[in-house]
């Protein structure tokens, strides 16, 4: 399972590391410690902590979101495979974006829930890049 430290957790929330410390020592996202120390949030947990702040719509800190030639560094936040098409949800700040692609895309990509992912906009398509 992929693990986040707090700083790059607020960077997939939009948020500051502050603010990511302040919500994970009140217990709003539950974290562990590595061998080292460290700080670390479960991948899942970051993903289900993101859908609830993007539905609440509450930011602490209101940053201005910007896309760098449309691409949309996120936290995986649902996959739903088929027989041949699947859909994958990123949570990129205040921003969720829904792809279509191919189940065999997102297997060789290796995409799982909690997993930290670009996507990546041209027109009406939306591309999604492993991070």
């Amino acid at each position: 399972m992929h693990s986040y430290t707090i700083g790059q957790a607020a960077r997939l929330l939009g948020v500051s590391p502050d603010t990511a410390r302040r919500w994970a020592d009140a217990g709003r996202v539950a974290t562990h410690r590595d061998e080292t120390g460290r700080r670390l949030i479960d991948g899942r947990d970051l993903a289900a902590f993101s859908v609830e702040l993007a539905k609440a719509g509450s930011s602490e800190e209101e940053t201005p979101h910007t896309s760098a030639r449309n691409a949309f560094p996120g936290i995986v936040t649902a996959i739903k495979l088929g027989d041949v098409a699947a859909q994958v949800e990123i949570q990129a700040g205040p921003h969720r974006l829904v792809s279509l692609l191919t189940r065999e895309a997102v297997e060789e990509l290796g995409l799982e829930v909690g997993m930290e992912a670009t996507a990546r906009v041209k027109s009406t398509n939306v591309h999604v890049d492993r991070s």
